[in-house]
């Protein structure tokens, strides 16, 4: 089964964290390929009611049918394009085709013959990727249906958009959990990335070391993952707990500890997913000097939480770290030199910042 992932702004690390995804649920990608921020996926087994799963991917769409230029019309024909009730249609079409002219006009005179007083909006929209570039999406809300045209190993592959990210209910709950630290908490959607990198699955036990109000155990608890959260702050602890009595989270399926991480000791857990204290929030740009002894403190203190929970943890590790600007660069920590010290090898290494941001993110990766 073929679909299409419209990915959010950071590409790279969208792509990694689908493809993490679906070898955790064992369902094998047969084939990809990306254009832009469209990744077509070739998937072993068929997909339903996935996409709020994921934290950087915007809709995901179905493909009906694909053909050659000279087959894709008769195919059209033979497909119900639209069964709603109503004669009025408001639609849109996603470009990743060099025929998208050809198909669209197809469209605009298919739905004239079947009499649809039909709207075609525009992707008059921008979302600025973290690469410089832009790419359009619809600027209206009110569509009744999206289609998508992508361009396939020689063949034209036409479908609908099935699922979009519901990013109403998603901050709705992020605003209303009666904990919250606006400058300190991780958000939605780089928790539910850095688990869906971790490849923990529902029934194991996930280890957060520095879990402040548990913003990021919240997402796991909700994809019905096991919890275990440290940190050495009882503020925080006691706000995590109040949080997930909020959320109405079972007892049996977290475990709080208001310990310090370098030398308190777990039952096992899968796989640790954390966002650890990145020091004293910049508001503007550093001294290299300072910089660089931020993320000396912050290498000291991840070696000696790895170091900790080795010997508990048998899966992978995920955390982000300091990518801090100075001038026009930016410069991270030195991974090389955790590795080093504990064992880990390195599996990925993604950027994640704005650009007028001065403290932005290095994901990493790492197993045994």
């Amino acid at each position: 089964m073929k679909y299409l992932f419209i990915l959010g702004r950071n590409v790279e690390l969208s792509k990694a964290e689908v493809f993490s995804y679906f070898e955790r649920e064992e369902n094998k990608i047969l084939n990809y390929q990306i254009d832009k921020n469209g990744l077509l996926l070739d998937l072993e087994r068929p997909i339903q009611e996935i996409v709020n799963f994921f934290g950087g991917v915007l809709y995901i769409g179905k493909v009906i049918l694909e053909g050659e230029k000279n087959e894709i019309q008769k195919k059209l024909d033979k497909t119900v394009l639209y069964s709603g009730t109503s004669n009025k249609l408001n639609y849109a079409v996603w470009n990743f085709s060099e025929n998208y002219e050809f198909v669209l006009n197809y469209l605009k005179k298919r739905f004239k013959y079947e009499r649809l007083k039909t709207t075609f909006k525009n992707m008059t929209g921008k979302i600025n990727l973290q690469e410089g570039e832009d790419f359009d999406i619809p600027s209206s809300k009110l569509l009744d249906e999206e289609f998508f045209v992508f361009d396939y190993k020689n063949k034209i592959l036409f479908g609908r958009i099935v699922e979009d990210y519901d990013y109403k209910n998603v901050e709705k709950r992020d605003m209303e959990k009666p904990i919250r630290r606006e400058s300190l908490a991780i958000s939605p959607r780089i928790s539910k990335i850095l688990i869906n990198l971790s490849k923990v699955k529902n029934g194991e036990t996930l280890l957060d070391p520095f879990c402040g109000i548990g913003a990021l155990l919240s997402e796991a608890l909700l994809q019905e993952i096991k919890v275990i959260g440290i940190d050495k702050n009882k503020n925080t602890i006691s706000g995590a707990q109040e949080n997930f009595k909020w959320f109405g989270f079972a007892k049996e399926n977290y475990e709080l500890l208001n310990e310090d991480s370098t030398e308190v000791k777990i039952s096992s857990a899968m796989g640790i997913v954390t966002e650890p204290d990145f020091g004293d929030v910049l508001k503007k740009i550093p001294q290299k000097s300072e910089a660089l002894k931020t993320l000396k403190k912050f290498e000291d203190l991840m070696i000696k939480v790895i170091k900790n929970f080795k010997s508990d943890i048998s899966g992978r590790i995920v955390f982000t770290s300091p990518y801090i600007r100075i001038g026009k660069k930016r410069v991270k920590c030195d991974i090389e030199k955790i590795l080093n010290e504990t064992g880990y090898q390195l599996l990925n290494e993604i950027p994640e910042f704005r650009e007028n941001q001065v403290v932005g993110r290095m994901i990493y990766v790492l197993e045994k």
